[in-house]
């Protein structure tokens, strides 16, 4: 029988009397895990541990764009076997047909297993989160709050920081000029380096007590702390390459921290940025 996955599907079946079978599909992962197919038509793949002892810690969206086929048995019913083929498109249902009758009906277009991960989610998926943090009313008066709802409130704290920083490193000077100075070859090029450490000050002062993702640490030393060399122009894009990226990553966290800093509580459904964030200070 081999290795499969179980789906549950809420979105509506052709048949109503299969509405709460349990599915077994080898068109996804194959490691025993569970997803469900939403009213609305996303692909959920649900927390716990599947086979080999990995999984997620939450439940997280897969994005598909391709068909799947699900499949039982009821024997009650004749025939017995019951199959399903799924259409996803840019991650949601577009269709759900028996599998007969997509053998029958040459109108219907052929189902194509050579499925997709979406990249549309910002090249991820978007994880769904656990419920809510409890408000302070909630959770017992004076209670400190979970190290994701203090950061919340340094976004929230500092909002007007963030913003006049990430508004300085994308107008013409902070931006363009230092792009533009890589690919002109001019030594100007290193003065991009004092825009990512103020950027890593900023971001490191949201959350003083955790340390930054060391990835992303890694990649700041080795595009900081360098001094423009004559001999530098002979091997230029190894060593500047690294400045640019550098900045790139640092005010991509930069731009989320704004983009985030509205939220009054950890989302529900977690977007690619936020989940960024939650990486960049050891939250995930």
């Amino acid at each position: 029988m081999g290795l499969y996955d179980t789906v549950y599907c809420e979105c509506p079946l052709p048949d109503a009397r299969h509405q709460d079978l349990d599915f077994q599909t080898k068109n996804l992962e194959c490691l025993m895990d569970t997803y469900t197919i939403t009213q609305d038509g996303r692909l959920v793949r649900r927390a716990g541990i599947g086979f080999g002892g990995e999984g997620l810690d939450r439940d997280t969206e897969w994005p598909l764009h391709g068909d799947i086929r699900i499949y039982t048995s009821v024997k009650t019913e004749t025939p017995s076997w019951i199959e399903y083929v799924v259409r996803f498109t840019h991650g949601r249902v577009e269709w759900i047909r028996p599998l007969a009758e997509i053998r029958k009906d040459s109108d219907l277009p052929p189902a194509n297993l050579d499925l997709s991960l979406e990249s549309s989610l910002a090249g991820k998926t978007a994880a769904v989160a656990a419920e809510p943090q409890p408000a302070a009313s909630e959770a017992g008066e004076g209670a400190a709050p979970s190290p994701e709802g203090a950061l919340l409130g340094s976004l929230r704290r500092d909002r007007g920081e963030l913003e006049k920083l990430l508004s300085e490193c994308g107008n013409h000077w902070g931006y363009e000029d230092p792009v533009y100075r890589f690919y002109h070859q001019s030594f100007k090029v290193y003065g991009l380096q004092g825009t990512t450490q103020a950027i890593v000050q900023k971001l490191q002062a949201l959350a003083p007590d955790r340390p930054l993702s060391p990835w992303f640490l890694q990649i700041v030393e080795a595009g900081t702390g360098k001094t423009f060399k004559y001999e530098d122009n002979a091997r230029w894009t190894e060593v500047t390459r690294p400045i640019l990226e550098a900045f790139f990553h640092a005010r991509f966290f930069l731009e989320m921290a704004v983009r985030y800093a509205d939220l009054q509580e950890p989302p529900r459904m977690l977007p690619s940025g936020y989940a960024a964030l939650l990486y960049l200070f050891g939250l995930r």
